[in-house]
């Protein structure tokens, strides 16, 4: 017997160090596979790392690919031009300078003469060089050259040509024949299909270029376009949305910074940040528009300098057969600006897209000059008139503007608090707890607290290791041993039993070692993260207030806007700096008719 107890406890040691072995090779199997998935992990970073910056080396690529091309097309666009439309340029030139020439005598009319003849012959389909051929026959008094050179002008632009002779009339203060001149180009214009030089037209208003006689026809007249083309309900609906748009371009919503709690935490945010950005471009209304009404617009010393001025927008105005290269231009150059990104240009050209087309009605021409002066080359007194002629449509865009960004505001700002389910990282985690702000601070903070006492405390319970139930099993196991061996041989039975306990017993003190670790960190994780939660709800409850008080101080200014709006009904036209002075000469230097005014 003594020496089968020897064999069997040196055969139960060998089991005892196997068992050691093993535990120590799985030991050392769950590191490398540790390691591996760490290694993993980090490849798993690395590729997703080296993607994005592939994907954004390729958009860099294309960015600076469409620069080139843009820039190249620029190049060509210009060469094109010029080979097709440089004369033109030659006779815009010319077209002011010859009335300047007129003005201080320095120039003979054998020279004018030759000069506008031989623009005639470089340009046999522009109406401005017959024109000037008109105003050198004009100054050398031959009626019969004048008469032509008019009518091959008139026949290849009416109304350019008329509202150049018109200004070149009232520049040399022929107030009946300009008068005259302007009524025939109204008379021929469409108030649906307006030119692009009509541009001049409230240009002169804005300048009082035409004298008060004139300035009333022209008041008449376009407020008879107004009122006929405001009869279609649907003209009027598209400048109403035309200037919600350019209502709706201003905000800017209201940055994460600002709340940051609050957007952190609340699913309303983005309405939120919308709704306030909305609120504070009221001032933006308010600043920009009231600048333009009570803004004092420069004016030239001289009459004769503001008509020039409108002569050299009338003349250096291009024609329709332009505008495919201009807007073609137009959008390379936006595209070397926004950095080759070319949904960005294509917007940023769509905004001035108006001062790029062909024809317009009044109605549209009025909303370019008042939203956007420069893509049509309005001035600041012109866009003063643009904006009281749009009052209505202005009016009704702002008032639909801020209901909408009122009613966009959301009646329960909620916060979602906790961690959602789905694959979690190292830590307990709960699920997420919804409250709304609307509740009042002490009952949120109930429920919150509620919330994380009913799933912490089953959560806890999951980590607790059962070492009562594993210690009951393994007294079974023993007495299963000693009751199945002992009869047969005690001694054996008490070894194996001795051994079988001796492994599981250690075994389970390392578990209920580590699982009272875990435990400990979970709860400490647990109540770091309920003290977040806390502090993350009554951030974003203050913060809630602050953007409240922020909101009702932006739409405040709202009141403001709308006074502002009023007044434009009697805005009106203001009494221009030159109505009742004459333009023909002075002191100053300016000109007299040339010999041939009296036509």
């Amino acid at each position: 017997m003594n020496e089968i107890d020897f064999v069997l406890r040196r055969q139960l040691a060998d089991v005892d160090r196997q068992v050691r072995y093993v535990q120590e090779q799985v030991g050392g199997l769950v590191g490398k596979v540790d390691a591996v998935g760490a290694a993993q992990h980090r490849a798993h970073g690395e590729l997703r790392q080296l993607r994005d910056d592939f994907l954004a080396f390729v958009r860099q690529f294309e960015l600076s690919s469409n620069v080139q091309r843009a820039e190249t097309r620029i190049g060509v666009i210009q060469d094109e031009m010029d080979h097709r439309f440089g004369h033109h340029r030659t006779v815009r030139r010319t077209a002011v300078g010859m009335l300047q020439a007129f003005d201080l005598g320095v120039v003979s009319e054998e020279t004018v003469r030759a000069v506008s003849e031989q623009l005639m012959i470089q340009t046999p389909r522009y109406w401005l060089a017959p024109a000037l051929v008109a105003l050198a026959s004009w100054a050398a008094d031959d009626p019969g050259l004048c008469d032509r050179a008019v009518e091959e002008a008139f026949r290849r632009s009416p109304g350019r040509t008329s509202l150049f002779f018109a200004l070149v009339l009232r520049r040399q203060g022929r107030l009946d024949p300009a008068a005259r001149w302007l009524r025939h180009y109204l008379l021929a214009q469409d108030p649906a299909a307006l030119g692009r030089e009509f541009t001049v037209i409230l240009e002169s208003v804005a300048q009082g270029a035409f004298g008060p006689a004139s300035r009333a026809v022209l008041a008449d007249t376009m407020t008879v376009w107004h009122e006929r083309l405001e009869a279609d309900p649907g003209a009027r609906t598209a400048q109403v949305r035309r200037w919600r748009a350019a209502l709706d371009a201003l905000p800017t919503p209201a940055g994460v910074g600002e709340f940051p709690r609050l957007a952190a935490v609340s699913p309303q945010w983005p309405q939120l940040g919308a709704a306030l950005g909305a609120a504070r471009a009221q001032r933006t209304v308010l600043d920009t528009y009231r600048a333009v009404m009570t803004g004092e617009p420069t004016s030239h010393p001289r009459l004769l300098d503001a008509i020039d001025d409108i002569l050299d927008r009338l003349v250096g105005e291009y024609d329709a057969e332009e505008l495919p290269l201009r807007r073609d231009l137009a959008l390379q150059r936006a595209v070397v600006e926004h950095d080759g990104d070319v949904d960005a240009a294509r917007q940023a050209v769509a905004v001035n897209a108006a001062g790029l087309e062909p024809a317009m009605d009044l109605l549209s021409l009025q909303s370019t000059a008042a939203l956007t002066p420069a893509a049509i080359g309005a001035s600041p007194a012109t866009r003063r008139l643009a904006v009281a002629a749009c009052r209505e449509w202005f009016t009704e865009a702002h008032a639909g503007f801020g209901r909408d960004y009122r009613m966009a505001q959301p009646s329960d700002v909620q916060v979602v608090l906790g961690t959602a389910p789905g694959p979690a990282p190292a830590g307990p985690r709960i699920p997420p707890w919804t409250g709304s702000l609307n509740t009042p601070q002490a009952e949120l903070e109930q429920s919150l607290g509620r919330h994380w006492d009913e799933h912490t405390r089953p959560l806890v319970q999951s980590l607790v290791f059962p070492l009562r139930h594993h210690l009951l099993l393994l007294g079974g196991v023993l007495l299963a041993i000693v009751l199945l061996l002992g009869r047969a041989d005690a001694a054996r039975a008490a070894g194996l039993a001795t051994v079988v306990g001796g492994i599981w017993g250690v075994l389970l003190y390392v578990r209920h070692r580590r699982s009272a670790t875990a435990l400990a960190a979970a709860r400490k994780a647990l109540a770091h993260s309920r003290e977040e939660a806390f502090r993350d709800l009554r951030a974003a409850a203050a913060e809630l207030t602050d953007w409240q008080s922020a909101f009702r101080a932006a739409d405040a200014v709202e009141a403001e806007v709308r006074a502002m709006l009023a007044d434009l009904a009697t805005a009106g036209y203001a009494r221009n700096p030159y109505d009742g002075r004459s333009v023909r000469p002075d002191a100053s230097g300016s000109s007299h008719p040339p010999r041939g005014g009296t036509r």
